[in-house]
């Protein structure tokens, strides 16, 4: 008679085959699976990084935790990490209560949402500010949720963090607005099938949605494109900026007494038993009560550095494009067109949509990539999503484009958000594979990551409330907003308001000394840049980017060769070979 365990290993073996067959039938031969705990690990060698990805997703529906994709690309050697350069002893010795690795929209949420207790918080990220990474690259929608499953953690909070925008945007003074998101169809069959999936969504999720008729669709878009001949509409759905909002989750963090140390990267840790008792950056050796693990499209080598690691991230890269802001009447919401030839599950549909400071977003694509770091844009993916969304409004053209960019998401081959704490050590807690909709979801992330750490602290030591705690940012003057009235009351308070250094944003001096002197200090171009907008007008800062730089040296005493463009080594001016610098 057989043993409990020789059945359940016997199990694990079928199991483990199944997986080896799968893989076989897509042509994947030669691939290595073992169980690794509640793992799968994949590993071999291929010759198209495609074929990995696929792999690791017919690996991860077979209900194991996650996929330990292994399979090596022929010929490929990632690129090392972008690091800082230096070193220091800055932060040696340091015991914060909780260590936040991460200065995505995430990590600084989270930073919050946990001075919300009276604990000693450190954020740190290896970027020269916050929000340098998917925070900054990506279309400041609040996602509704019709788009995510039932039973999900990323579904879940996804519309739980959507309805938690209102109030948050009010306390950090972040612009928000509920432009309603429309899905158009052009074909009858999605006018008959499509709301049953909606409805379902609706009635499980409690998703607001309806169907409009083309009569009315061109009435509240009378731009739109005479193929759309229905939609359907989510009220819910709202815009932002995705970077100003993870700066002002920063600075609120840091009035409420966290901590946020930049350039700082994490390159080992050290464990004991079932805890993190060290982990070494560049700035020293941090020894913390608890760890949260946001490093974004890094967050599976944090666990791996601690000996947790249990998924992998792939990189998936998505473009976009902005349009001149006057182009922005044109178009009132968010929009998109789905049609038989709808993009997969592993890509996004993407569309056009009116951006909170007026101008016309389009895109995101989605395509994989093995790289974590590479935003750079290619002509032709940039060509393609112009060509398949710019149609949907009449008037729009390629020549309104002032600017395009890319950014890299975070996706597991579960499709999953993890937000939970390790199973193996008591003092590490993961917010990873956070890729879309994580910009809707963070402060409902934020809001579970917070009570997980506040519950595995509280075992270690006294946890109480914050009484001083005051959810309410202190914002300045956005000169640009304000009535005449406003802008000549705020102008005598300060002279430096009433200088414009951007035309093309009416961005004033005191604006931008507001933010070089902010609790979390912009000292970059682009930090500048992602709090008060110089350099992102028409002439993308060909006329005020001098001016800002020489306003940078006068506040923090740098000289001009040492200001840089986003941090590292993007300096912008250089010494003459030969300057005598006495």
């Amino acid at each position: 008679m057989r043993t409990a365990a020789v059945k359940g290993e016997m199990n694990m073996a079928q199991k483990v085959q199944k997986v080896r067959s799968k893989l076989e039938k897509k042509g994947y031969s030669g691939i290595e699976c073992t169980e690794v705990g509640k793992c799968i690990r994949l590993e071999g060698e291929m010759t198209e990084w495609t074929d990995i990805v696929k792999a690791g997703k017919a690996a991860a529906m077979f209900g194991y935790k996650g996929v330990l994709n292994d399979i090596s690309l022929k010929g490929f050697t990632e690129p090392a990490i972008r690091a800082p350069k230096f070193t220091d002893g800055s932060l040696e010795g340091a015991q914060p209560d909780v260590l936040i690795i991460g200065g995505g929209v995430i990590g600084c949420s989270i930073a919050r949402e946990l001075t919300r207790y009276k604990l000693n918080i450190l954020l740190v990220d290896k970027e020269s500010d916050v929000a340098m990474q998917a925070s900054s690259r990506n279309d400041g929608m609040i996602h509704p949720g019709i788009a995510s499953h039932v039973g999900t953690k990323r579904g879940e909070m996804n519309v739980r963090g959507n309805a938690m925008y209102t109030q948050v945007c009010k306390e950090l003074s972040v612009p928000f607005e509920r432009w309603s998101n429309l899905i158009l169809y052009s074909e009858k069959i999605f006018g008959f099938f499509s709301p049953l999936v909606f409805n379902y969504r609706e009635k499980h999720l409690g998703i607001e949605g309806r169907k409009i008729s083309r009569e009315e669709l061109h009435r509240i878009e009378p731009n739109i494109t005479d193929e759309a001949i229905g939609a359907f509409e989510f009220p819910s759905s709202g815009v932002l900026s995705p970077y100003k909002l993870t700066v002002a989750f920063a600075e609120n963090a840091v009035e409420n007494g966290a901590k946020v140390s930049l350039d700082t990267i994490v390159t080992s840790i050290d464990t004991e038993g079932d805890r993190i008792v060290a982990v070494h950056t560049n700035r020293g050796t941090i020894h913390p009560k608890a760890v949260i693990n946001a490093a974004g499209v890094f967050s599976d080598k944090i666990a791996e550095m601690a000996g947790d690691r249990f998924f992998t991230i792939h990189p998936r890269k998505g473009h976009l494009a902005i349009l001149d802001k006057k182009q922005g009447p044109l178009v009132q919401r968010s929009m998109g067109l789905i049609g038989l030839s709808q993009a997969t599950s592993d890509t996004k549909g993407g569309g056009v949509m009116r951006t909170i400071d007026g101008n016309v977003l389009v895109g995101p694509d989605a395509f994989e990539q093995p790289y974590r770091e590479d935003f750079s844009t290619k002509r032709e993916n940039v060509d393609a999503m112009l060509n398949k969304h710019l149609p949907l409004i009449k008037g729009f053209s390629k020549a309104d484009v002032i600017t395009y960019f890319a950014g890299v998401r975070a996706a597991t081959y579960e499709e999953e958000f993890i937000v939970d704490g390790s199973e193996k050590l008591q003092n590490l807690i993961h917010a990873a594979g956070i890729q879309s909709p994580g910009l809707a979801s963070a402060p409902a992330i934020a809001e579970d990551i917070s009570k997980i750490t506040v519950d595995r602290l509280s075992k270690v030591m006294k946890v109480v409330p914050n009484e001083k705690f005051n959810p309410n940012r202190r914002v300045t003057p956005v000169m640009a907003k304000l009535s005449v009235a406003e802008r000549q009351a705020a102008i005598e308070k300060n002279p430096d308001y009433g200088i414009v250094v951007c035309r093309c944003e009416g961005i004033s001096r005191g604006e931008i000394i507001d933010a070089i002197n902010s609790p979390v200090p912009a000292t970059s171009i682009d930090a500048i840049k992602r709090r008060v907008r110089p350099g992102m007008g028409r002439c993308q800062g060909g006329f005020c980017t001098p001016l800002v730089t020489g306003i940078i040296c006068e506040q923090t005493g740098m000289k001009m060769t040492d200001v840089t463009k986003s941090g590292g080594d993007s300096n912008l001016l250089f010494e003459k070979e030969g300057t005598d610098n006495d």
